[in-house]
């Protein structure tokens, strides 16, 4: 299905009569622009066209039958020839409940530049990646793609092609334009708000602008050049454009590439994070979005990575398939391998006590620690608060044949103290962290987790203490 775009040419025979010439053209489309914004299935469409017109009013029909074209959001510009050509009024025919009419006021005969932009829906895109990591582990190929999916009913021909990357709160902005809160937009009208949405929208979209090809045309016989993405940086979003023009036909997808190959450099990260990834020890890949990685031009999509690496045989073994959050520029890239059954992770207890008890004598109404003089525990006294010692060992047993480093987070609700030689930080106030490397063999990581019970507890987080913690 294409959008129809007819002219109707009148000659102007009286000033009050006037008549229809033979009708009867379709101009083609001279450019095409898809500016595709994901997050609320919104697509702007900037085609342009060269119309030749008459002396006197010009119908301009514009159809959008079995598409999923917004009819309220048509509008017309005049490119060239601005000053003597104007649109008197806009018509919807109740007999054509999917066309409108321009009537065009024009002070020549000729040719003139038109473009016409809409809304549409059903166009979207998906981004993905692959990385292939060397046989040592130092470093992965990255390259990237995009596939942008058509199902708005309408073809577009020789299209150039913009993908919005980011988080647009068109909430707010349709707050700003209405001038209210944001707590107050569900409240508006749905035409009023429709009409703000879509001109939140075009205000958003308005610095990108319709680009053709560039460059010689190449011969039938040369192959096609390879597709780039060009990264503009806008205030609160990218914008990838993908050089030169695309046809993405109704009903189908076009995969391109996004990120030419390029060697990443590699860290590796065995992490136990039981709130994210589970209880257990996982292997990571991670790289980051920077130009010392030779990325860094701009924010990468969300997506879906596979990853491989090569097996020093000529071939590739495939480690998993991962889908990845917006990472913005200097962010890291974080792949989950999960677990390594080259390394084994236990935590084991060794030793547990309890001191600082405290009494409460009922008769009496007071507290006394036990061991400061002599107290009577009986039916009249109750045990107040104490202190809970817990030593343990993090065993690490690393048959990997290289040294790797080890990152734990473990999080310990009420008052504690926590007690290491490991460097520990906190990750929350509940939550430590710490990080070492270990060589090949088994490894002990020992600490003291020392918890306050009942009336010895004086608030809800963890206190760290840097100490040598006896085995």
């Amino acid at each position: 299905m294409k959008t129809k775009i007819l002219i109707l040419l009148m000659l102007i025979q009286t000033a009050a009569t006037a008549r229809n010439v033979d009708l009867s053209t379709v101009p083609k489309r001279n450019t095409v622009a898809l500016t595709i914004y994901n997050s609320e299935d919104l697509t702007l469409v900037r085609e342009t066209r060269v119309v030749t017109f008459k002396k006197g009013v010009n119908p301009l029909q514009f159809s959008w039958a079995n598409t999923l074209i917004d009819p309220s959001s048509v509008e017309l510009r005049f490119v060239t020839q601005a000053d003597k050509l104007d649109v008197l009024d806009t018509t919807f025919p109740h007999d054509k409940p999917q066309m409108l009419y321009w009537n065009v006021q024009s002070d020549i005969d000729g040719e003139a530049t038109i473009e016409i932009t809409y809304f549409t829906s059903g166009i979207t895109w998906s981004a993905d990646y692959v990385a292939i990591a060397g046989a040592d582990e130092s470093n992965t190929k990255l390259e990237g793609f995009v596939r942008v999916y058509n199902n708005s009913g309408e073809e577009y021909e020789d299209a150039s092609i913009r993908l919005i990357v980011g988080s647009i709160n068109l909430v707010e902005k349709i707050a700003q334009l209405a001038k209210i809160p944001m707590q107050e937009v569900d409240k508006l009208e749905r035409e009023e708000a429709k009409q703000l949405r879509d001109r939140a929208a075009r205000n958003l979209m308005k610095d990108v602008s319709i680009v053709t090809a560039a460059g010689a045309a190449s011969s039938p016989a040369a192959p096609p050049a390879e597709k780039q993405i060009i990264k503009e940086g806008l205030s609160e979003y990218f914008v990838f454009s993908i050089e030169g023009t695309e046809t993405i036909q109704n009903g189908w997808s076009k995969r391109m590439r996004s990120i030419q190959t390029t060697t990443v450099p590699l860290k590796i990260q065995y992490r136990y994070r039981p709130q994210e990834y589970g209880e257990q020890l996982v292997r990571m890949y991670l790289m980051t979005n920077d130009k010392d990685s030779k990325l860094g031009q701009s924010p990468l999509p969300d997506g879906v990575v596979r990853v491989f690496r090569e097996n020093g045989r000529g071939g590739l073994s495939y480690l998993t398939q991962q889908p990845i959050k917006y990472i913005p520029v200097g962010d890291k890239i974080e792949l989950n391998l999960g677990p390594d059954p080259k390394v084994i992770f236990e935590l084991l207890e060794k030793k547990f006590s309890r001191d600082e008890i405290w009494m409460h004598l009922r008769d009496a109404d007071v507290y006394r620690r036990v061991g400061d003089g002599k107290i009577q525990i009986d039916v009249n006294s109750d045990v107040a608060g104490w202190d809970d010692h817990e030593l343990y060992v993090q065993r690490v047993r690393n048959y990997t044949g290289k040294p790797i480093d080890i990152e734990v987070r473990r999080t310990y609700p009420g008052h504690v103290v926590f007690r290491s030689n490991l460097s520990p930080k906190l990750h929350d106030y509940q939550t430590v962290q710490f990080s070492a490397g270990v060589e090949t063999g088994k490894h002990d990581l020992p600490f003291e987790v020392v918890r306050h019970q009942g009336r010895n507890a004086k608030q809800n987080n963890v206190a760290l203490e840097q100490a040598d913690v006896a085995r």
